[in-house]
């Protein structure tokens, strides 16, 4: 009896380590089984996390796409506004630039007047410093023929060319040159007094004389030798200003000039 009592306790602790082993099997297996799960759900929230990082990238990136389209906006809108007024800045030039060339048209012709004018003038005038002067109209007709000179630029010179002429009329003046012609020209001392009387004496003081308005001609005279020899110093700022005589052309009245005529 003691001998099969040991037989069944022995079956009983091998059945035991075999439900222990089969259990042990069992529950490794599970073991295994969590870890791939877990492992798998860690790769899977991995790829989520991608997911949603490149999901918000890409939120970002539009966001910042549609603040620049807004802003690209704005600014094309603002260029066409500039645009727009540059094409009405276009057509106020383009109707500037007809009425220049209407203007120019209409002052080309005056200042060629102008010229003429002041031509004839310096013919007509009392005979002073009668080369510089012709040769100052001349070089402004010779401008006028000029392209590379702008019309402002020719309309300038002229006026300066009328300037000097007009101060002519309030100054007085000294200065050397020749009277008469070729071998019979003498070197003389010329005083302008303004517009109203020329004369002239020669560096020895022996001869003097006058321009004749009346009759276009040089006329000797010894009566204004002293006056003239003053005159000229003060012309020079030789002497202090004073009273002087000299012969001055008396205008004559407009009907005596008609009866002339």
């Amino acid at each position: 009896m003691k001998r099969l009592r040991f037989s069944g306790i022995a079956i009983a602790v091998g059945m035991t380590l075999i439900i222990g082993t089969a259990n042990a099997q069992t529950l490794e297996l599970v073991l295994n089984e969590q870890a791939a799960a877990n492992k798998k759900a860690a790769s899977a929230q991995a790829h989520i996390d991608q997911l949603a990082d490149q999901t918000q990238g890409l939120l970002s990136k539009y966001s910042q796409t549609l603040a620049t389209n807004e802003s690209l906006k704005k600014y094309n809108d603002q260029l066409q506004l500039e645009v727009n007024s540059q094409k009405d800045r276009i057509g106020d030039v383009q109707r500037e630039l007809g009425e220049i060339n209407n203007t120019q048209q209409s002052v080309l012709p005056l200042m060629q007047r102008m010229i003429d004018t002041l031509d004839k003038f310096v013919q007509l005038d009392t005979p002073f410093l009668l080369e510089e002067r012709s040769k100052r109209v001349a070089g402004l007709k010779q401008m006028m023929e000029r392209a590379d000179v702008s019309s402002s630029e020719k309309y300038r010179r002229i006026l300066e060319a009328y300037q000097i002429e007009t101060e002519y009329g309030r100054t007085i003046e000294a200065y050397d040159g020749k009277l008469g012609d070729g071998d019979q020209a003498k070197s003389v001392e010329f005083l302008r007094v303004g517009r109203i009387a020329l004369l002239y004496q020669t560096p020895d003081g022996k001869e003097t004389g006058y321009w004749d308005a009346d009759q276009k001609k040089w006329v000797a005279s010894d009566e204004y030798a002293s006056n003239t020899r003053q005159a000229i110093r003060i012309a020079k700022k030789e002497g202090a200003p004073d009273l002087l005589w000299i012969p001055v052309h008396a205008p004559v009245p407009q009907a005596q000039q008609s009866e002339v005529q």
